[in-house]
């Protein structure tokens, strides 16, 4: 009997990196899901998206929501909830949010050739405040250059798709091939004059201030009844907008831990041996499971642990340290905190700088934290 093999047809898959930004639907929040009285440039809410601001008395509440456009695979979004208003604006003044996308990952766009691609950007998008917003992309390498548009939101409090083509930058010496600043989009939500005055740059030229915001005439702080939120942001080579590539929770934490990466506390057991008269300890623990974009920093997410000398009895979701001794002497008492140190790529120390031992033997202590944890940040 002869068999004759079919051959399947072919289904080009989805989730084929085509998006150039990471986390664009929302889903990882490794910092905090919600973070409040935001006034600051940082990271607060939703991976890889940061909040910046200058010379503005507006203050927010940044964070991850279950609000998202009906029947389209989404079910986080990044919302701006307006505590502080900010009614008048300075020239100077700016707030506004975006991504940075690494370098090495653009060098297919060809920048600075004749060959240099388009791009074109894709968003959903909802907002109390109806208007023209403003959208740029800074490129800092070689010669710093500008690309911006705007996007209309027509109705307030609705769910609105918009997509905007970017031409390729056939000037500007490039981006370079390394781990920096490729592309910063910044989605503008105030902007004064000093950001506005030149007009809307629609095509690529050297960065000028005046232009970085040309357009936008929104006064996203204005009111505290003030709402904005975003989801399904996708960039993508080319003139067209696909349907926004959904990738799997795993993969997307991945790719955002090379920019962010938590070190969980809660039950981590210290011990070591001490020599008379050492006057610090620094225990190492393995952190980095995968090399991150750059030596990170790190500081604690949001309590330090603080020295606890009760008993036994500290309760698991306390946010505390405690320390044991073994045939070792302790001649001072732990200090209150923790303190981070020695961060490399694969590793760090924590330590207790008043720890002083006049006999040797061992000892070591435990965290408790179960809201805490180290926070790695390797950002761009």
């Amino acid at each position: 009997m002869t068999q004759t093999k079919v051959e399947a047809p072919f289904v080009q898959s989805n989730a084929n990196f085509r998006n150039l930004f990471i986390n664009g639907d929302m889903d990882i929040a490794q910092r905090a899901t919600s973070t409040s009285s935001v006034n600051a440039t940082g990271y607060y809410a939703c991976d890889r998206w940061s909040y910046k601001t200058n010379g503005s008395g507006l203050v927010v509440t940044m964070s991850q929501d279950t609000d998202v456009p009906t029947g389209e695979g989404f079910t986080t979004s990044l919302k701006f909830d307006v505590t502080t208003a900010d009614t008048s604006t300075a020239s100077a003044e700016r707030v506004h949010f975006g991504q940075t996308i690494e370098a090495q990952n653009l060098q297919h766009l060809a920048s600075a050739t004749s060959s240099a691609k388009k791009v074109t950007l894709s968003f959903w998008v909802k907002s109390t405040i109806t208007g023209t917003y403003a959208v740029a992309i800074y490129k800092s390498d070689q010669t710093g250059r500008l690309v911006n548009a705007t996007y209309t939101v027509s109705s307030a409090d609705t769910w609105e798709h918009k997509t905007i083509t970017f031409p390729g930058d056939t000037g500007g010496g490039g981006i370079d091939n390394d781990n920096g600043s490729g592309f910063q989009f910044d989605w503008f939500l105030i902007a004064g004059t000093g950001s506005t005055s030149g007009g809307a740059q629609t095509t690529w030229a050297n960065f000028a201030s005046a232009s970085w915001a040309g357009g936008h005439n929104v006064n996203f702080g204005s009111s505290t009844d003030n709402n904005y939120y975003i989801t399904g942001v996708q960039l993508e080579v080319g003139d067209q907008a696909t349907d926004f590539e959904h990738l799997p929770t795993d993969v997307q934490l991945a790719r955002c831990q090379r920019y962010c990466r938590l070190l969980k506390m809660q039950g981590i057991h210290y011990t070591y041996q001490f020599s008379t008269n050492w006057s610090r300890a620094n225990p190492t623990y393995g952190s980095v499971a995968n090399e991150m974009r750059d030596l990170p920093s790190a500081s604690w997410l949001s309590a330090t642990p603080t020295y606890d000398d009760a008993s036994q009895t500290v309760a698991a979701d306390e946010n505390k340290f405690r320390w044991g001794y073994n045939g070792a002497t302790n001649d001072t008492s732990p200090s209150s905190t923790l303190g981070i140190d020695n961060i490399g790529f694969y590793s760090l120390s924590v330590y207790n700088n008043a720890i002083n031992h006049s006999t040797d033997g061992s000892s070591g202590f435990v965290i408790w934290a179960k809201q805490s944890a180290i926070v790695l940040d390797a950002e761009l």
